[in-house]
């Protein structure tokens, strides 16, 4: 029997990147989707609520350590429905707040400055252990850091106002076309400055911008993968 994969997706804001994954599991025989997004997303949305504000945390630096706040609020990862949800203290968290801008941005504005070193161990033993049972879709940012071994590691691209057009369907138009356009460029802008949109000699680039469903997006990522889908 032939050992488990691990695939390692991330991509520029707005491309599509959880959607696709999430086709992807359809797709692959025994696979499971590994949010890694959501875990720091988790991090920041549970800081948030306890009443620290973003500037606070971005000045707090070095001193901010990931791995101390997912002790500190018991986080927990779990695999439900061949993806992995998020719990804290017992209770599962919301991905509309996980997902929500103002989350979004927060991450963007405090994963530059943050301990992340200990964090990315945390997600490589999350990582490790899932290989044992399935192919693993890994997505988040800074994959290829986090996981150096991924068998496959694509970048999701799409052009500003394809990504506009999808953050405006994913709002439900509930924020003008402008604002969302503002947001994407803000974020693009912090992801770089964090490091997080550099390319591996092993990095597939895959630009879904002309793709009209997702299916069609999973595809064009499916089809660099050496595996038997049956």
């Amino acid at each position: 029997m032939s050992e488990n994969i691990v695939i390692g997706i991330e991509g520029l804001v707005g491309s599509g990147k959880t959607s696709i994954c999430r086709e992807m599991i359809k797709k692959i025989p025994n696979s499971v989707l590994l949010n890694a997004g959501d875990l720091y997303r988790a991090i920041v949305f549970l800081i948030m609520k306890n009443g620290v504000a973003v500037a606070s945390m971005r000045e707090s630096g070095k001193n901010l350590n990931i791995r101390e706040m997912i002790d500190r609020f018991e986080v927990e990862v779990k695999v439900e429905n061949h993806e992995t949800v998020v719990y804290a203290k017992g209770i599962k968290l919301n991905e509309q707040d996980l997902q929500s801008k103002e989350t979004s941005l927060a991450v963007s504005e405090v994963s530059n400055t943050a301990e992340n070193g200990k964090a990315f161990e945390f997600v490589r033993d999350l990582i490790d252990g899932l290989k044992k049972q399935y192919h693993v879709i890994f997505s988040g940012r800074a994959t290829i850091k986090i996981y150096p071994a991924c068998d496959y590691h694509f970048f999701i691209v799409a052009d500003l106002e394809e990504r506009v057009r999808r953050k405006c369907m994913q709002y439900e138009n509930k924020e003008s076309k402008q604002e969302i356009r503002e947001n994407i460029m803000r974020r693009d802008e912090l992801q770089k400055k964090s490091g997080f949109y550099e390319y591996s000699p092993k990095t597939i680039e895959v630009d879904v911008t002309d793709c009209k469903t997702v299916q069609e997006s999973a595809d064009k990522v499916l089809q660099n993968i050496k595996l038997v889908l049956s």
